[in-house]
C-alpha cells in the first residue's frame, strides 16, 4: 500500500505557476468586475411611456450598440490586452519588490529600533514618575469626602 502510494506521488506532475491552465469560461471567479462591466443596452437607453420610436429602429439600436460594444471591447482587448498586461505585471513586480525589499526592512528595523528607545522610556518612568505618584497617591489617600443631604 505505502508502494503504491509513492508511486502515485511520482507520478503527479507539478506544474509551474507561470504555466497553469487558466479557464477559458470562467474569466472572472473572484467576481471583481461583477459590478462594474455589467451594462447592457437597458442600462443605458430607456425610453419612457408616450414618446416611442418605432420598433425598428430600437430593435436596430439595440443589436448595433450590443455588437459594437462587443466588438470594440475585442479589438481594445487585441490590441492594447499585452501591452497592458505587460505594464500591470511591471507596476506589480516594482510593487512587490518595493515590499520585499525596502518596506518591510524598514519597519523591521524600526521596530528593532523603537524595541530599544522604549525600555529607556520605561526605565525613565518606572525612576522618576512612579515615586512621584506613590507619594501623590499617599498623600490623597487620607481625604474623606462626605455627602449630606440636607
Amino acid at each position: 500500500m505505502a508502494e503504491e502510494q509513492r508511486e502515485l506521488e511520482e507520478r503527479i506532475v507539478i506544474k509551474d505557476q507561470h504555466t497553469k491552465e487558466i479557464d477559458l469560461v470562467n474569466r472572472d471567479p473572484r467576481h471583481i468586475n461583477e459590478d462594474v462591466v455589467k451594462v447592457d443596452f437597458e442600462d443605458v437607453i430607456a425610453e419612457p411611456v408616450g414618446t416611442y420610436s418605432f420598433d425598428g429602429v430600437w430593435k436596430s439600436s439595440y443589436t448595433t450598440f450590443t455588437v459594437s460594444k462587443y466588438w470594440c471591447y475585442r479589438l481594445l482587448s487585441a490590441v492594447l490586452g499585452i501591452p497592458l498586461a505587460v505594464l500591470w505585471g511591471f507596476l506589480f513586480a516594482l510593487i512587490s519588490f518595493c515590499h520585499i525589499w525596502a518596506v518591510v526592512p524598514c519597519i523591521k528595523s524600526y521596530l528593532i529600533e523603537i524595541q530599544c528607545v522604549s525600555r529607556i522610556y520605561s526605565l525613565c518612568i518606572h525612576t522618576f514618575c512612579d515615586p512621584l505618584f506613590e507619594a501623590l497617591s499617599k498623600i490623597c489617600s487620607n481625604v474623606r469626602v462626605a455627602l449630606r443631604k440636607e
